[in-house]
């Protein structure tokens, strides 16, 4: 089964093409208009004024090869289709298309398709008159005793700097030999956890579990080794160690390649442990994280270390106007800004009132017999916990009566306690809209106001923060019209109110927040909401204290 959105699969290649053509942002791609089995997106300012750059290889990479061209870097790029070398004919039509008498160079990764269309296309051009010169990429590390080397995402560095010294009209035989030296002094190496998956096709082989493939090539061929663990620091060790006995030292950019399919949370975990890694302090600019030679959706990375010289520092940071490039940052530790920790809000004295202490103890015990039965309505309209967290929230009062830490003296205190304690210990969005709740019934509180008047203007702050009304089956549909009688006809009203709102949430079809929105309405109906139902309960349990 594809594991992949496209239409057609003989068009995916062109298709991609379009799409990013019509969404560079600077405007400034076209591809040419020839045969359509030729794929070669192309510079619009182009004149011909400089030296050619030209790259290509296999599409599945994106955004390599056509997502570097522009101003800066390449010229046109040459599309072949997924994983495979583009033709001579289409790599020979770029170079005629592009080329001036300031000649082209080709750069190409050393992979036999690439080299050998690649150059022949080269000896075809140089028998029309015109002046080619090609350099191979072969960055890749993971295969010590391979006589060729592939290459892989330090491809781009060498676009970069060819790129760079082309745009400074340097000859074409500059150009080559400054590109040359940038493969002599780079080297890459990859990890993955998971092979890509083709479009239209199976998928591709499992890589054992809790475990990575070292230097999986970017086709999914096999890799050198396996190291046993997928931990971060342990895999970024792994490759660190082995670049840095290969590059030796001096000072580095790093370019930090996702192969497609790692998350971005991963990626900055990643780069993190990169910051801290025995590379440290050699490190001079990263380049990255980012999608710059991927793999389809291969669930892995790369990294490449260019040893600097001030030609090459000056290129990597020179503009330039491409969908993929991405502007290296100068490297330094975490950087932090001094700031006070907030004080903790409630440093209450303990006061007695016995009649509150009853009232927060019946309050308290309700909820915490309660919690069964609460969980198993849950478990009908949600996931099955409001009864547990209910009760984490009454269990922790009911300990800070148990061992004197509560103002029973001095209500809005004791409000803004018990609110800031529930955020804490209840957990979810029921702590903090009984939170909300109490807070701002406290801050009434402290400014005069009756109880019931206070606890009404702590419900519209739950509901406006929380974003319920009356009728969305919740607690709400059971404190709204409990407080609402209260205030005019006592709380013995109050109790009733409560109860007949809890029962009404049984026949409510539909529910307007929570995780009960996610249930159908053949299994809400009959069912009350567990929250009207703790409201309902505790009011019942007040009236008979």
């Amino acid at each position: 089964m594809s594991k992949f959105f496209f239409d057609d699969r003989k068009q995916l290649v062109n298709d991609a093409i379009e799409g990013l053509i019509i969404s560079a942002p600077q405007g400034n791609l076209v591809k040419l208009d020839t045969d359509p089995a030729i794929r070669v997106v192309v510079r619009r300012d182009w004149d011909k004024s400089r030296v050619a750059i030209i790259s290509g290889g296999g599409s599945g990479h994106e955004p390599a090869h056509a997502g570097f061209v522009g101003k800066g870097m390449l010229t046109a790029a040459v599309c072949g289709d997924l994983f495979a070398s583009p033709s001579v004919d289409a790599v020979l039509n770029a170079i005629v298309a592009v080329t001036g008498e300031h000649g082209c160079l080709l750069i190409v990764k050393n992979y036999t398709g690439d080299r050998l269309n690649f150059g022949l296309a080269a000896e075809k051009a140089k028998a029309m008159g015109l002046n080619v010169e090609m350099v191979i990429v072969a960055d890749d590390i993971a295969l010590p005793d391979n006589k060729q080397p592939r290459g892989i995402a330090g491809t781009v560095l060498v676009h970069k700097i060819a790129g760079f010294a082309a745009e400074s009209g340097k000859s074409l035989s500059e150009v080559r030999d400054l590109a040359q030296q940038t493969c002599d002094n780079l080297c890459s190496l990859g990890v993955a956890m998971q092979s890509c998956n083709l479009p239209g096709h199976e998928e591709k082989k499992a890589i054992q579990s809790d475990c990575c493939e070292l230097g999986l090539g970017i086709h999914g061929e096999p890799g050198g080794s396996l190291i046993s663990s997928q931990n971060s620091k342990v895999v970024i060790d792994t490759l660190v160690k082995q670049l840095h006995e290969h590059a030796g030292n001096g000072h580095f950019a790093v370019l930090i390649n996702n192969l497609g399919g790692v998350s971005a949370l991963e990626m900055a975990i990643l780069t993190r442990e990169l910051a801290h890694s025995g590379l440290h302090d050699q490190i001079r600019y990263l380049i990255g994280p980012a999608a710059f030679v991927t793999s389809l959706d291969m669930k892995g990375f790369s990294l490449s270390l260019l040893k600097l010289n001030d030609y090459f520092e000056q290129a990597i940071n020179a503009p330039v106007e491409t969908c993929g490039w991405q502007k290296p940052v100068s490297f330094a530790p975490l950087k932090t800004i001094a700031h006070a920790p907030i004080a903790k809000k409630f440093t209450c004295d303990y006061s007695e009132n016995p009649q509150v202490a009853a009232i927060i103890k019946t309050i308290t015990s309700t909820l915490i017999s309660q919690e069964n039965r609460l969980n198993a309505l849950d478990a009908k309209v949600g996931d099955g916990d409001t009864g547990t967290t209910f009760a984490n929230g009454a269990q922790d009062i009911e300990r800070k009566l148990e061992d004197q830490q509560l103002p029973l003296n001095d209500l809005p205190q004791l409000f803004l306690l018990i609110g800031d304690r529930l955020a804490t210990v209840m957990g979810g969005s029921s702590g903090v809209l009984m939170s909300i709740f109490l807070t701002a019934a406290g801050q009434q509180l402290q400014k005069g106001s009756k109880l019931v008047n206070a606890l009404s203007t702590g419900l519209e702050q739950m509901k406006h923060y929380g974003g319920a009304d009356l009728g969305d089956r919740t607690l709400i549909d059971a404190l709204q019209p409990a407080l609402q009688i209260w205030k005019s006809e006592g709380f013995q009203a109050a109790v009733t109110a409560a109860q007949n709102g809890a029962e009404k949430t049984a026949t409510m079809k539909r529910a307007g927040a929570g995780r009960s929105t996610y249930i159908n309405q053949d299994n809400l109906f009959g069912n009350p909401d567990p929250g009207a139902v703790a409201v309902a309960e505790v009011f019942k349990a007040l009236a008979n204290q």
